[in-house]
């Protein structure tokens, strides 16, 4: 079973991210707080990463770029889920290592899709 770490500083929303994923046959995990999402990231090892860009500290775009900076974590694929929906954000994801990037609101079927697809090139 594939496992998915939802990075997301709303609660509700990373609760409803792993319910769905759970319910999609993924072992999914969350956090709230991005600055201890690598120490549990270490413990867990994620196939996906599902990380909010708007959080308080360290923010996806942070988190991205210490992903692909750590040595044991910089090969997992990254999938930012955001409310921002205009291409300078997309751009610095991008830029920072995300391998994807999908605007809220959006389907879960569509998220379990994008997951599918970086775990089969990632294999």
């Amino acid at each position: 079973m594939k496992k998915v770490m939802v990075i997301d500083d709303d609660e509700d929303f990373t609760n409803l991210y792993k319910a769905a994923l759970r319910a999609a046959g993924f072992d999914a995990s969350g956090v709230n707080q991005s600055a201890s999402a690598l120490e549990l990231a270490y413990l867990s090892r994620p196939d996906v990463f599902v990380i909010d860009l708007m959080m308080p500290d360290i923010d996806g775009f942070q988190l991205c770029r210490m992903i692909r900076a750590d040595p044991v974590l910089k090969d997992i694929p990254i999938i930012i889920v955001t409310a921002l929906t205009d291409l300078d954000s997309r751009l610095i994801a991008m830029g920072a290592g995300a391998n994807d990037y999908l605007t809220k609101p959006f389907h879960v079927n569509e998220l379990k899709q994008r997951i599918n697809i970086l775990l089969s090139e990632s294999n």
